[in-house]
């Protein structure tokens, strides 16, 4: 079986929950993880440790949050309580490296899916994206991916200039894959409304990225996941997986190798009371 997974972020409990209901198990079974793997929830060090230990069942996308614990680990940006047990544990290394050696974007032409944390940028199409991906992991990989990344954080670009250098339009990948939710009517990218949509957003000219009248067309099936505040959302062309596990919401599930999607569920009530 291949299932799909959103937003875990370190709650842990939830994910043993929901392993066990759909009958995970590693040696037969492939879990496709939509990044977040880490960070706010209480037992992320747990999450880390468990998800590196069965690394050969699984496909994973890098998301913001994962990144934060990258820069935190290479001093970039400071870290938080969540992500300390992860920082301080003696054998965190090798869960690290594996971490900043995963994708931004996960494709199988044969199940039709392709995968990234917020999505694919509406501006380019399958192949762009592939390529900004590969580019992204050599960069992450390398000897200066302490410096390289340290200049990617310090802004989102919303817009993909023709015209700009090489760091502009690595950014413009980078926040596209993992912290987009709105667009404009032209496709620039908003970094600010985290809500989900409804008639305020749209009020301002606001889309989720995935309506982008401009939008280039992906044959696969887009999987996600960042947006809790949208929840599990699902049509023709994307499927959004963050379902709020954090915010005391549910963790989703959603199988990729059968023809009519099962989803599949847990509540999630030891995480943040949301605000």
């Amino acid at each position: 079986m291949i299932w799909a997974i959103g937003d875990i972020q370190g709650c842990y409990d939830p994910l043993m929950r929901l392993l066990e209901k759909i009958d995970f198990d590693p040696e037969r079974d492939t879990l496709w993880l939509a990044g977040d793997l880490v960070n706010r929830g209480k037992k992320s060090k747990e999450v880390l440790e468990y998800l590196y230990g069965i690394r050969k069942s699984l496909r994973v996308v890098l998301g913001n949050h994962d990144i934060a614990l990258l820069a935190a680990w290479w001093g970039i940006k400071k870290s938080n309580p969540t992500l300390d047990p992860i920082l301080e544990a003696p054998n965190s290394e090798p869960w690290l490296e594996w971490l900043r050696r995963r994708p931004f974007v996960q494709l199988d032409h044969e199940l039709g899916y392709v995968m990234a944390h917020a999505g694919i940028p509406p501006e380019f199409g399958l192949g762009t994206s592939l390529h900004y991906n590969r580019l992204l992991m050599q960069k992450l990989q390398s000897e200066r991916a302490s410096e390289w990344l340290a200049v990617m954080m310090g802004k989102n670009e919303d817009h993909f200039d023709p015209l700009g250098d090489d760091l502009q339009h690595q950014r413009y990948m980078l926040a596209g894959f993992i912290r987009m939710r709105y667009c404009y009517p032209d496709g620039r990218l908003d970094f600010d409304q985290k809500g989900a949509p409804g008639k305020k957003t749209r009020a301002k000219g606001l889309l989720p990225w995935f309506e982008c009248p401009v939008r280039k067309r992906v044959e696969e099936k887009i999987l996600f996941g960042h947006w809790s505040t949208l929840g599990y959302f699902e049509n023709n062309d994307v499927c959004c997986l963050d379902s709020g596990c954090l915010w005391q919401g549910k963790l989703t599930a959603r199988r990729l190798d059968t023809k009519e999607p099962q989803i599949v569920q847990v509540e999630c009530p030891e995480g943040i009371r949301p605000r």
